[in-house]
């Protein structure tokens, strides 16, 4: 699904629009002419479909040259490993904090085994490790071919956790994984990294980002007045309310 000149949707499971595996996170192309990049992985489980999905779009898998993570829950970086093999010289970028989780295929560390507890995700499904070959920091820029993706610390969902901000013709893009949704919620789940004073934060350092496109992990997106999403949550925050449950 091709969203505006800039990014491609070319993987959704059933909390969005289920065009790859039903496991699968919101999974993003981004167009930078010369290079391509994703954002997120899936679980892996439905890889075949998200490069299918790139090539619908008039490109070849061989231009994707980065995979930036938002955070190492299965749904969005399980799926590295086996988009690493496809990919030849796909370099994968993550946070520096847990990016040894991924590598090391820590399960517990990045709460897939409470997500098989909990019914997410098949008992004998696995998180494969995967290297990460670069270690993102607050504030850090990566081009990608014409633009460049400059990444934010956003924990509280999960330790780790990054936002990515893109400047292109004339649009401020926000992909905010799973620290944000549309209108204004948020995921808090009982596991060992979620921090809710972590997330509150996180959110308010959005505050005055003038996002125009708003494009989350999972759920509806917003193609224009991104930044009123960031808005309501912090209104509800200012109300000292905790923003509403995307679940």
């Amino acid at each position: 699904m091709q969203l505006d000149r800039r990014v491609y949707l070319v993987g959704s499971g059933g909390a969005g629009i289920s065009i790859s595996h039903t496991s699968d996170c919101h999974i993003y192309l981004v167009d930078g002419g010369s290079e391509l990049a994703l954002i997120d992985a899936g679980t892996g489980l439905g890889v075949e479909q998200v490069l299918d999905n790139v090539r619908a779009h008039g490109f070849q898998p061989a231009q994707v040259h980065y995979l930036f993570l938002t955070h190492f829950h299965a749904d969005h970086a399980g799926g590295a490993a086996a988009l690493r093999r496809a990919l030849p010289g796909l370099k994968v970028l993550a946070s520096k904090v847990g990016a040894d989780w991924l590598r090391n295929g820590d399960e517990s560390r990045c709460s897939l085994d409470m997500g098989k507890k909990g019914g997410y995700y098949e008992l004998h499904y696995c998180l494969e490790p995967c290297p990460v070959d670069v270690e993102l920091v607050d504030g850090q820029v990566v081009p990608v071919g014409e633009v460049a993706l400059k990444a934010l610390d956003a924990p509280g969902h999960s330790a780790g956790h990054l936002v990515l901000v893109m400047d292109a013709d004339g649009l401020r893009y926000l992909f905010s994984g799973d620290a944000l949704f549309f209108g204004g919620k948020i995921l808090l789940q009982s596991i060992w990294d979620c921090d809710l004073q972590a997330h509150l934060q996180s959110i308010r350092n959005m505050a005055g980002l003038g996002v125009d496109v708003f494009l989350p992990g999972h759920g509806c997106f917003s193609m224009r007045e991104g930044q009123r999403h960031i808005d309501a949550a912090i209104g509800w925050m200012e109300r000292c309310l905790v923003p509403p449950s995307f679940l």
